[in-house]
């Protein structure tokens, strides 16, 4: 049993508030939160290698993932399997370690597992959100040429600060890169389809975001051009490791907004307007 201590708020829990085609693979009534990180305050029978007290995060991994599986962050208590729990670094607050659970396990797997990003490499991030900082700050730490898309030109200061080279609204504006790859943490349908028409020839359109449920492609780009459209979900352990040790050590530092418990109902309000300025993440407990 864990007392929590901070879980991120996510569009996802827009979606399923909000969106008839956008079911939770549990039954309702259910307990939203899959970002969550707390204090370790009960240990069940045989289990070993943890104690009361060690701060930790729940991975989304395996088929019992908090807040879409099963009951999740917003509330104040919650139950963990071992094997999925993370320790956190003593550098790594609470509100980093909920967001990292999907915010930045998903933005890095979609970087470095998938896109590959590395030395040599041109990656175009689509989408300067909360997963777009992430993936952005990571694709430049792992010593890629970084290049964003935009359209809100005020997080443009920000985009050049955590590594892009250039930043610009639409991304078709760099189609004279040759980026080798491109991460559309967006999701519009539109995104997809432009990312493809962008991409250099034998490239990869890396698709991550999920704002709309359809998309239209040109399938003769995507043929003539030899263009792979990659999908992926989540991350794995190692994924979230990786991130909780960048933030631990201060080379990442993505934008929270920390709000209350009492203010998760509102939090998911500005969420679905898109409103939210960075992440937000409610401190739950003392």
């Amino acid at each position: 049993m864990l007392d929590i201590k901070a879980a991120g708020l996510c569009h996802s829990d827009v979606g399923f508030l909000e969106e008839d085609d956008y079911p939770l693979p549990a039954p309702p009534p259910v307990t939203l939160g899959h970002e969550v990180a707390g204090v370790i305050a009960e240990i069940g029978e045989g289990v070993e290698g943890w104690s009361v007290g060690d701060r930790v995060g729940i991975a989304n991994i395996g088929d019992s993932v908090p807040g879409i599986m099963r009951d999740g962050g917003f509330t104040y208590k919650i139950t963990a399997r071992p094997d999925v729990l993370l320790r956190m670094p003593d550098a790594l607050s609470f509100e980093q370690a909920a967001l990292a659970a999907d915010a930045g396990a998903t933005a890095h797997h979609a970087v470095i597992a998938v896109g590959q990003a590395g030395p040599g490499v041109k990656i175009g991030i689509l989408g300067f959100g909360g997963l777009g900082q992430i993936g952005t700050r990571i694709a430049a730490l792992a010593g890629a040429d970084v290049y964003v898309a935009e359209i809100k030109e005020e997080t443009w200061p920000l985009a050049i600060a955590f590594g892009a080279i250039k930043v610009v609204k639409d991304i078709t504006e760099l189609a004279d890169e040759q980026l080798d790859v491109i991460v559309d943490f967006a999701g519009f349908g539109t995104t997809t389809a432009a990312a493809i028409e962008t991409v250099r020839v034998g490239g990869r359109v890396v698709q991550a975001g999920m704002a709309k449920k359809q998309a239209t492609i040109s399938i003769w780009t995507m043929i003539m051009n030899q263009v792979s459209l990659i999908p992926t979900l989540g991350g794995t352990m190692e994924d979230l490791k990786a991130v909780y040790d960048h933030m631990a050590s201060g080379r990442l530092t993505p934008k929270i907004t920390t709000i209350s418990f009492a203010e998760i109902p509102e939090g998911l309000a500005r969420l679905s307007q898109g409103t939210a300025d960075g992440r937000l993440v409610a401190r739950i407990g003392d």
